[in-house]
């Protein structure tokens, strides 16, 4: 009997006999309630008394916010994936400048911290441009950042692909689109989901440092918030909920995405 029930705490491929209760749920339970009392014995001990009255008047601010990093995040996403394709592409181009064009970016990006790139994007390149939409060169401060990534992602996938499967597509008379259409895409897609769920949830927390240059998304709004009450706490506990509850449904439909694409190579 006792075996039966330490087999609740194993995944099912790895029971040696049927389980009398389900493990998925139970274990997702118990570890829900483990953490839920960490936190609470952590705030017992915290001495702090908790004002939610003043930031409640304010959660329609913390509405717009939220919305408005979704926005944000979601139009960099597009504008990134444009990037990624065509600087992944570039870094196995036989055209030289666009090759070293495409690597100076990826390096400089990665090497340089997105608060820098921030500031130096608004107050210098856009200012040059005659950009004044704070809006739409936050979009492109982040298209740019995530783009050197994603494109990094995309080139490791395409490399990860054997060199015999190109020799036989060659042999096969297939073009370089269609080897890219019909041999390398299809799994390079499936092995490129899990850092590219990463990369998207991280882009939706980096736009938090948008609020540099006052663009009044999520992260500012709970700043201005907490300037107003004095409630610290109240005013970001809030805010890592809000990024919690947009992040964890990227990273379950990547998963989910990863099975359906799963097949015998």
């Amino acid at each position: 009997m006792t075996k039966k029930w330490f087999n609740c705490f194993l995944r099912e491929s790895d029971r040696e006999a049927p389980s009398p209760c389900p493990s998925t749920l139970l274990n997702a339970f118990l570890v829900a309630l483990f953490i839920l009392l960490i936190f609470i014995f952590s705030f017992s001990r915290l001495e702090y008394d908790f004002h939610w009255a003043g930031v409640w008047a304010y959660r329609a601010k913390f509405i717009r916010g939220l919305g408005m990093t979704l926005v944000l995040s979601f139009f960099s996403l597009i504008v990134s994936f444009l990037l990624r394709s065509l600087f992944a592409l570039g870094q196995k181009s036989r055209f030289l400048p666009f090759y070293f064009f495409s690597r100076f970016y990826v390096e400089i990006i990665r090497g340089t911290p997105l608060l820098v790139q921030i500031l130096v994007f608004f107050y210098v390149i856009a200012d040059a441009f005659r950009v004044q939409n704070r809006y739409v060169t936050g979009v492109m401060i982040l298209s740019l950042f995530a783009g050197a990534y994603i494109s990094e992602i995309i080139r490791a996938g395409i490399d990860s692909i054997g060199e015999t499967q190109l020799e036989t597509a060659r042999s096969l008379g297939l073009t370089r689109f269609q080897q890219y259409r019909f041999i390398i895409f299809p799994q390079v897609f499936k092995r490129i989901l899990p850092p590219l769920a990463g990369q998207l949830v991280s882009l939706i927390k980096d736009s938090s440092l948008l609020s540099i240059i006052s663009v009044s998304e999520f992260t500012l709004n709970a700043q201005e918030v907490n300037a107003y009450t004095y409630s610290t706490l109240e005013s970001y506990l809030p805010l890592a909920l809000g990024y919690l509850l947009i992040t964890y449904p990227i990273s379950n439909l990547s998963k989910r995405l990863e099975r359906a694409f799963s097949y015998e190579t």
